[in-house]
């Protein structure tokens, strides 16, 4: 998988240039349970969670279905784009937006909004079941089988881009919203894909700032599904701090391995 090492290259450049900005370590906001949850996160996820379940979702579905290798593959390249928009970022959407609302999903994410910063560290910091356990991972990895290789390998990529730089503390889109003449193109680019700007409103710490909204700004790499579906805020400011409000601490164990949230955000 090829498409791996580029979008390793891409989270590398940010880190890079997170580092040489004095903004990738984060000494006053992190601890070693951070540096423990990351480095960990970095390493299983995205080398071990993600392969296998494209592994085993192949072998299943081969299994159930003989013959089904590539069976779709002579479908025209645009719309294997447009399901796997469907298949993936739609879907990890609602799973997104299910384990902000359901108690016992959010010990699988909370991981994610524990960090006290935003930048492409907390980009894989997710429990591994919920990596392992998302819907559009497995339907990703039957669409795969069934033809959609060289497509994914785009979109991921596409995907994975739009991903790191929206959790990056390199904030590329506020300069650009601070010129006149391009507020009209990110007056649309705002609506359509996650940048810097509205999901660190995600990432907010206290709901009251104004400018913080947890309970949305779900989306991954279409910012499109929040608009369609009304949780959208869209502001040209960021919050002040980041990190969990009304949640009682947890170990590294509970955020990664097993469910540690006590209470719902």
């Amino acid at each position: 998988m090829s498409y791996t090492w580029l979008v390793a290259g891409i989270f590398t450049a940010f880190a890079v240039l997170e580092f040489t900005m004095g903004r990738f370590l984060q000494r006053e906001h992190s601890s070693g349970k951070d540096a423990v949850l990351e480095i960990v996160a970095i390493l299983l996820i995205p080398l071990v969670i993600i392969p296998t379940t494209i592994t085993v979702a192949g072998a299943l579905t081969e299994n159930l279905v003989p013959g089904s290798a590539d069976a779709w593959s002579h479908w025209p390249a645009w719309l294997m784009f447009v399901v796997l928009l469907l298949g993936d970022d739609l879907t990890q959407y609602w799973w997104h937006r299910l384990s902000h609302s359901v108690p016992w999903l959010y010990g699988f994410h909370r991981a994610h909004h524990s960090g006290a910063y935003l930048s492409v560290r907390v980009v894989y910091r997710n429990s591994l079941l919920y990596y392992a356990l998302m819907p559009g991972l497995w339907i990703s990895a039957v669409l795969m089988h069934l033809g959609f290789g060289g497509v994914y390998a785009v979109y991921i990529v596409a995907k994975m881009t739009v991903i790191i730089s929206a959790h990056s503390s390199v904030r590329w889109d506020q300069p650009l919203l601070k010129q006149r003449y391009l507020r009209p193109i990110m007056w649309v680019v705002l609506r359509v894909i996650s940048t810097p700007t509205t999901h660190a409103a995600h990432h907010g710490k206290h709901a009251a700032d104004g400018v913080t909204h947890y309970k949305g700004n779900y989306g991954n790499f279409l910012f499109f599904w929040d608009v369609l579906f009304r949780t959208a805020k869209i502001s040209d400011e960021v919050p002040d701090e980041y990190g969990l409000e009304a949640c009682e601490p947890a170990s590294w164990f509970e955020e990664l391995i097993w469910p540690g949230a006590r209470k719902d955000r």
